[in-house]
């Protein structure tokens, strides 16, 4: 605060050297060359002193002013930079990590696309804010200082300088409004465009494929065309409120200068002064004008910054309890009682489901699409909670321990494995970031995938691409199943883990997973009932509720639903 209190003191004086200069030296310099006495100002015989060594040194003053203000300007500015960038790393950093702590409930609400774009630039709002809002501190003291000085000069003047201030106000407030609301729509259209763009280039393949390019384009085109228009209306209403403001202004300086001049002919003040004092105007209303487009930046800023507050202050739907506990290593048996789920708790999609699974158990679920087997598995890992019923692991309800280390005891093989812009190495230790070189090539080879490793260039450095694309489908599941092997979880998830396989890769991955499942509490949800028809138990699912239960063969006997998904896969 000293120091904008500076900067504003040395702002004021930099005026002070050309009025002197008009109103003190020029006129001295003049008498002195018809009085013997030499050189005089304010009474002060100044001897020895030249006009023009006065002159020079006065000059000089005008850059050490400026200096002086300038530097210790430069300096605040800085600061006030450095502040409003760690504010946006914070917000940043805090904004990511909201995002991944909420439950999948939100995500699958909102599109991904939306969610980067405010972590990458509703965030820039908070800089924004503080440096718009250190703005108008700095202009507030500036203006305080400049009609104190005004006023002491002619305080007419002083007070006519105020009367634009409530017209200003009213402007602003009649923009305010509109300026926020706008602004949100730019930041929801420019998220579309982005959703486009993002959605357009990572299936790039298949738009080629099918010759749509020229539809991705027009979809392109349109959704650009919107955000387009949404910023034209804003900076439309920004110039509407900009022509005002600058009329108001010019009409109020054209009234003050009115009122000086005529001063300035009536003797009750000099050429310097009015000179002076139209400096001490034009920093007067620079500041005020500026404040007003600072006015329209914060309504933007705020809108962005809303977007932002809208994720930090959303609650978790599958929060922790206050008393949870760490839960220890599992041995993996699992309850389900009475469980019933639903995306909306007014359409329950599962109803009343009762299952125990001992420890090592592999069971499989099977039934039609959108039965309701990977929602009934979500609720292993807490990605949902049950609507009703619950669910427990080891006797414990899992709502009364933490989710890390529930998550700790689970590892999970998709159908699409899900690979990272990075190393192999770090691909397969993303689960276990401390594991060693050694434990890393072992799960490798457990997964069957140390070979075709090594002979990537570079081995467990190699770049995997983005996705995954350097890396055919069953290396890339393969990767998935090495990770399960390193985190060496009691229960493991088997999320149609083959699917998207040909027979032969189909029978190899199944090897390495029979590995894999071995001594685990094991769950898999397929459509291939050939993959898991000898397994230790199935579940069969429909209706929202188990259909039948037990091993492939009886179910087959029983003559009921898994016999008809059974002789419609040709099995027989």
């Amino acid at each position: 605060m000293l120091l904008t209190l500076l900067a504003s003191a040395f702002n004021l004086l930099r005026p002070w050297p050309l009025a002197f200069i008009v109103d003190k030296l020029l006129p001295a310099s003049a008498h002195s060359a018809h009085s013997p006495h030499g050189l005089s100002v304010w009474g002060y015989d100044l001897g020895a002193w030249s006009a023009p060594a006065i002159l020079g040194g006065v000059c000089a003053m005008m850059v050490v002013l400026h200096l002086l203000a300038g530097g210790i300007g430069y300096f605040v500015n800085v600061l006030t930079l450095r502040v409003g960038l760690h504010a946006l790393l914070r917000l940043r950093t805090e904004l990511y990590a909201g995002l991944h702590s909420l439950p999948l409930k939100f995500h699958d609400q909102r599109r991904s696309a939306d969610s980067s774009f405010r972590v990458a630039y509703d965030s820039q709002s908070i800089q924004a804010i503080y440096s718009k809002w250190f703005f108008i501190f700095q202009s507030t003291i500036a203006l305080v200082g400049t009609f104190a000085t005004m006023w002491i000069f002619d305080w007419q003047i002083a007070l006519l300088s105020l009367v634009v201030v409530p017209f200003m106000v009213l402007a602003i407030r009649i923009f305010a409004q509109r300026i926020r609301n706008e602004s949100t729509v730019i930041a929801e259209k420019e998220s579309a465009v982005l959703t486009v763009a993002q959605e357009g280039l990572s299936s790039v393949k298949m738009v080629q494929a099918f010759g749509r390019e020229e539809h991705e384009v027009a979809q392109f085109r349109t959704s650009a065309n919107q955000s387009l228009e949404a910023s034209m209306m804003l900076n439309a209403t920004s110039m509407k409120s900009a022509l005002l403001v600058g009329t108001l202004i010019a009409a109020s300086s054209a009234m003050i200068f009115y009122i000086g001049a005529r001063h300035v002919m009536e003797g009750t003040l000099t050429v310097g002064q009015i000179w002076y004092l139209s400096t001490l105007l034009l920093m007067l209303y620079q500041p005020l004008e500026a404040l007003t487009q600072v006015a329209s930046a914060l309504q933007s800023a705020a809108a962005g910054a809303q977007r932002c507050f809208e994720v930090l202050d959303r609650a978790d739907d599958v929060p922790d309890s206050p008393t949870a506990t760490v839960l220890p290593v599992a041995k993996g048996d699992l309850v389900f009682e009475h469980v019933a789920f639903g995306y909306d708790p007014e359409r329950l999609i599962m109803r009343d489901v009762n299952l125990h699974i001992s420890p090592g158990q592999t069971v499989a679920f099977v039934g039609g699409t959108g039965a309701g087997k990977s929602t009934l598995l979500s609720l292993v890992p807490r990605f949902y909670d049950p609507s009703a019923g619950r669910v427990l692991i080891d006797g414990h309800d899992l709502r009364d321990v933490t989710k890390k280390s529930l998550r700790a005891q689970i590892s999970i093989v998709l159908q699409d494995t899900l690979l990272f812009s990075t190393t192999v190495r770090e691909n397969i230790a993303y689960g276990r970031p401390d594991a060693t070189e050694e434990e890393i090539i072992e799960a490798a080879k457990r997964a069957q995938a140390h070979e075709f490793i090594m002979a990537m260039p570079g081995g467990y450095a190699a770049q995997v691409g983005e996705r995954g694309g350097h890396l055919s489908v069953g290396q890339r599941q393969r990767i998935g199943i090495a990770r399960a092997f390193l985190k060496n979880a009691p229960v493991l998830i088997l999320d149609e883990p083959t699917s998207a396989l040909d027979p032969t890769t189909e029978a190899a991955i199944m090897t390495t997973l029979e590995e894999l499942m071995r001594g685990r509490t094991t769950l898999i949800i397929t459509h291939r009932i050939a993959t898991v028809h000898r397994v230790e138990s199935i579940v069969v699912l429909g209706e929202g509720t188990v259909l039948e239960q037990g091993r492939g063969p009886e179910l087959v006997e029983r003559g009921g639903h898994y016999a008809k998904l059974y002789h419609s896969a040709n099995l027989t």
